[in-house]
């Protein structure tokens, strides 16, 4: 097999509809398999396809609110609202303890989140609000978010699917999913003024760089901007 398979390869995964992280990865495979596998002599290089930059799905403050308030199971509720209100990754709401949650101070400890870093996020009123109705109710111990297993905690797909579940009853069509609650909280205040440098530390990036793409998605500027079009006026009545 030589390189022009491999491109052939690499191709027929496009085509496929697979990401273009997904194909540089294989190639990264393909590539470490015959040089250190096989001790084929070094490659001249492959053509990898360029990384894919999308923006992040995010929804209006409005759609959150709906989705927050469709939820009834206290659990679930909590859920989804420390998720937004403290922008937290899944992976990082589902292993909170109850001990992470300071109310007084209202804020959120992370414990080695993305990085293995400890980090400290917003704890809302709203958020603490619902969360103290929940602790009186379940009484947590461990975790704040118990799995059905004894001593686990709630696993990344059960959030995922409380999300959904909200997202099917409030209608909304958008393609998003729990991450994009992180997205939303991001995005929403950048739009109220908040300084990139503060939002970069409550998201816990590592570099400014990653959180610089919400100023792509937020319309603080955009909607200050009027289309050619919208300036002319009675365009319709014209003809």
């Amino acid at each position: 097999m030589g390189e022009a398979a491999v491109q052939k390869y690499a191709l027929d995964l496009l085509e496929k509809g697979l990401s273009h992280a997904y194909v540089n990865q294989a190639i990264s495979a393909l590539k470490f398999y015959f040089r250190y596998v096989l001790k084929s002599p070094k490659s001249n290089g492959y053509v990898r396809p360029k990384k894919e930059s999308k923006l992040p799905d995010v929804l209006s403050l409005g759609e959150v609110v709906r989705l927050l308030k469709s939820v009834e199971n206290p659990k679930h509720k909590a859920i989804l609202y420390l998720t937004y209100t403290s922008g937290l990754r899944v992976s990082e709401v589902v292993r909170l303890r109850p001990e992470d949650c300071d109310g007084e101070r209202h804020t959120v400890k992370v414990r080695q989140g993305k990085g293995r870093k400890d980090r400290q996020t917003l704890l809302s009123e709203a958020a603490a609000n619902v969360l103290d109705r929940y602790i009186d109710q379940a009484k947590p111990t461990t975790w704040l978010f118990p799995g059905q297993r004894e001593g686990r905690h709630l696993t990344e797909r059960s959030a995922q699917k409380v999300f959904e579940k909200a997202l099917r009853q409030t209608g909304i069509r958008k393609e998003v999913s729990i991450h994009s609650l992180r997205h939303s909280f991001a995005t929403h205040l950048l739009e109220n003024g908040i300084d990139l440098r503060y939002i970069q530390e409550l998201l816990g990036h590592q570099s400014v760089r990653t959180t610089e793409r919400y100023t792509h998605v937020s319309r603080r500027d955009i909607g200050k901007i009027r289309s050619p079009l919208d300036r002319i006026g009675g365009l319709e009545d014209a003809d």
